[in-house]
């Protein structure tokens, strides 16, 4: 499974969202109407998930699917 398959797994299984709609380019808050707590939920588990650390400098350029995508194959 790639990581955006997981990602996109994660992201449907802790929110309300269809899946049809998490792409590697939609955006946490204007496409999957996530608030800064939803997002701040998904990442912890996404660092969980994927044994990363996400810095705070870096938790503000994260916007999209796709930024994490691209955080956690670096």
């Amino acid at each position: 499974m790639s990581v955006f398959d997981r990602v996109k797994k994660i992201i449907v299984e802790h929110t309300n969202v269809s899946e049809d709609v998490v792409t590697l380019d939609a955006s946490f808050q204007d496409d999957l109407d996530l608030d800064s707590l939803d997002i701040m939920d998904l990442l912890m588990v996404f660092e969980e998930e994927f044994d990363v650390q996400i810095p705070d400098e870096e938790l503000q350029k994260i916007k999209t699917v796709g930024d994490v995508v691209n955080y956690i194959n670096e």
